[in-house]
């Protein structure tokens, strides 16, 4: 069973996206910043992570400089899942093996499993 990690402080939009994934076999687990979303990463050690980048305590980017400077963060698969532009995106995550960017208005939740099934099978 593929584990995903869906860091989201949308509660929901994280809960829609958790009952898609679960529907589709997955094992979910969510978080709704980027400190819990680290925390959770870390103790759960996803196949791939839905991360939005705007949240409170610590952004999405924070998280995913972190989750890549730890040896077992370095190639966990994450697709940023947000509604700011790609090119309002911190530039940093262009250097950081993000899969995908997905405006979250411009997919439906069947759609964006689609894309983490591929992801993942790829």
């Amino acid at each position: 069973m593929p584990k995903i990690a869906i860091i989201e402080d949308d509660q929901a939009i994280s809960q829609m996206y958790r009952m898609k994934f679960e529907a589709e076999g997955f094992e979910v687990e969510t978080a709704a910043n980027g400190k819990l979303g680290l925390e959770l990463a870390d103790k759960m050690r996803p196949d791939i992570i839905l991360l939005d980048l705007m949240m409170p305590e610590m952004t999405g980017d924070e998280m995913l400089v972190k989750l890549r400077e730890a040896d077992w963060g370095k190639n966990i698969r994450v697709i940023i899942l947000t509604n700011m532009g790609e090119q309002e995106a911190p530039p940093v995550i262009k250097t950081l093996g993000v899969k995908r960017f997905i405006i979250k208005a411009e997919m439906t939740p069947r759609q964006v499993a689609e894309m983490v099934k591929n992801e993942l099978a790829a």
